[in-house]
């Protein structure tokens, strides 16, 4: 009996030679770290060294989140991966009327380079690599980061890290933008120009299908409206005048990995084959680097259940095993919590520890790509990447990613897609275990991390301090530069830099930005 895969493709029972009639492997796979890159971007893989295990974490106070940072490290982490709560996300500070009930709580609150400079205390920023999961105000976060590293005495070009930067997705599946379309992809080419130029280890982009699948897109549509978002921003920086080989080898994806791993390790696989053609066919970039889909892989968070919270731990260690033999570059896997609150200490390190068993004690790393030539895999990753080209050239035919935003087209086929799954879930045809089978009469209680909120009256007290001392002159001539930045042509992030230096706020230099390019207030008309 033939089952579907998670995007509504046919996964037979039996696959066998036939299954790849007329397959050149030549065309379809190539050698690792070559062309069209279906093996993995690298040569090597993991046979030299594993994954970074990058642990996504923040809560609360900068201190608070500080502490965390350093026990992760501790216990093996080799990369820093930053939650900043929903005010800072949309670029307000913790003492507007707008951030009240929200500061600290799904991530940290960052108001300043005063916090900034706690969040990061102790911690050499040449040492470490950080990902920082912003989008609209991602400029700002950036900024603030390269200040404190120059305060420690660290060079912009030993940084490295990446800044999500995506705000293509937020117009599509998760909602924290703050400026219209065309000035938020202005705002990302003066992002490539300025880290081109002075911070050239930097990922300067993101693009991310995570919050889509999060959202309920399928695997196809994860990776069909990620590339097609990809393909706007590099359209973007080409019209801005800047040569494609002089930033596409900086940019990166994130994507989910889901329990289902063939289709996931077809999706991986598939989408670097995608990409590589698209940026070498399309925009004749020369350098291979240019070619490479290198990204972050986070476990699924929505497949994650209250009920029975410790089966979570099988979840995660499977969508971990899905990322890794689908060749992701860095990981992040879930708390075996997070669907109650905040993860703890210990299931943090219970997450980290997942990794760890995957990494030294499976033979997974052993062997670059070994699905390769896999009836089952290759067929998968064939049929995934013929149902997201699909998908691509209808958000083509709409007028690319931003066209296809403006219409509904990817918001509406995601909510399509998540729609079938709660239904599948409901009826029973979907097995979730401990939600519609194999539930137990009564839960075991748990004791969740909870965030204390006297932190917002904190924050606004270190705000109401911070206003009091800085020099109020200098901080108003920074912001004016910046409006007139933005109200011309000039890069926005070198008056910005200085406004933050001056110890200007989050929210004081993302309104600076409103009062120019405004808001952006999605249509109703779809």
């Amino acid at each position: 009996m033939t089952r579907e895969s998670e995007s509504g493709l046919p996964i037979e029972p039996v696959y066998g030679p036939d299954a790849l009639a007329g397959w050149d492997p030549r065309e379809k796979l190539g050698e690792p770290g070559a062309y069209p890159f279906t093996r993995g971007v690298y040569p090597t893989m993991y046979t030299g060294r594993p994954w970074t295990m990058r642990q996504y974490a923040g809560f609360g106070t900068a201190a608070e989140s500080n502490a965390r940072y350093r026990q992760l490290i501790a216990h093996g982490t080799t990369g820093l991966s930053v939650a900043f709560d929903l005010p800072t996300q949309m670029g307000h500070d913790s003492d507007a009327p707008l951030a009240h009930g929200e500061v600290g709580r799904v991530g940290v609150a960052v108001d300043s380079i005063d916090d900034m400079r706690v969040l990061f205390d102790g911690i050499p920023l040449d040492q470490v690599s950080t990902s920082m999961t912003i989008n609209a105000p991602a400029a700002v976060l950036l900024l603030l980061y390269q200040l404190v590293a120059e305060e420690q005495g660290v060079d912009a070009d030993k940084l490295t890290g990446t800044i999500q930067n995506d705000v293509l997705k937020e117009y599509i599946a998760r909602g924290t933008y703050i400026f219209p379309p065309k000035p938020s992809l202005r705002l990302t080419a003066d992002i490539f120009r300025y880290c081109r130029a002075g911070i050239p280890r930097w990922n300067t982009i993101s693009i991310s299908g995570y919050h889509m699948a999060e959202a309920g897109a399928s695997p196809a549509q994860e990776i069909a409206f990620t590339l097609a978002d990809g393909v706007e921003y590099v359209r973007t920086a080409v019209a801005a005048g800047m040569d494609v080989d002089d930033f596409a080898p900086r940019l990166s994806f994130f994507f989910v990995a889901r329990t289902t791993i063939l289709e996931e390790v077809a999706k991986f696989r598939a989408a670097r084959r995608i990409w590589a053609r698209v940026m070498k066919e399309e925009f004749g970039a020369r350098n291979p680097k240019s070619l490479m889909l290198r990204f972050h892989t986070q476990t699924a968070g929505v497949q994650l259940t209250a009920q029975q919270p410790e089966v979570n731990l099988v979840r995660v260690a499977v969508q971990g095993l899905a990322a890794v033999l689908g060749g992701t570059q860095s990981l992040h896997t879930n708390s075996f919590d997070e669907a109650i609150a905040l993860p703890t200490d210990r299931s943090a390190r219970l997450a980290l520890r997942t990794q760890q068993v995957l990494a030294h004690e499976t033979d997974v790393t052993a062997t670059v790509d070994p699905f390769a030539g896999s009836y089952a895999v290759e067929r998968m990753t064939d049929d995934v990447e013929a149902a997201a080209v699909e998908l691509m050239a209808k958000v083509e035919e709409l007028g690319g990613a931003v066209g296809a935003i403006e219409r509904g087209f990817q918001k509406n086929e995601i909510e399509r897609s998540a729609y079938r799954i709660a239904r599948e879930t409901e009826s029973g045809e979907r097995v979730v275990v401990g939600v519609n089978r194999f539930q137990l009469d009564e839960e075991e209680p748990y004791e969740p991390l909870r965030v204390d909120p006297a932190i917002e009256a904190r924050q606004a007290e270190r705000l109401a301090a911070l206003r009091a001392e800085r020099d109020r002159t200098a901080v108003d001539a920074a912001l004016a530069a910046l409006r007139k930045a933005a109200e011309g042509e000039d890069n926005v992030l070198y008056p910005m830099k200085e406004a933050l230096r001056a110890r200007a706020t989050v929210g004081e230099v993302c309104d600076a930005l409103r009062q120019v390019w405004g808001t952006y207030v999605p249509s109703d008309a779809f």
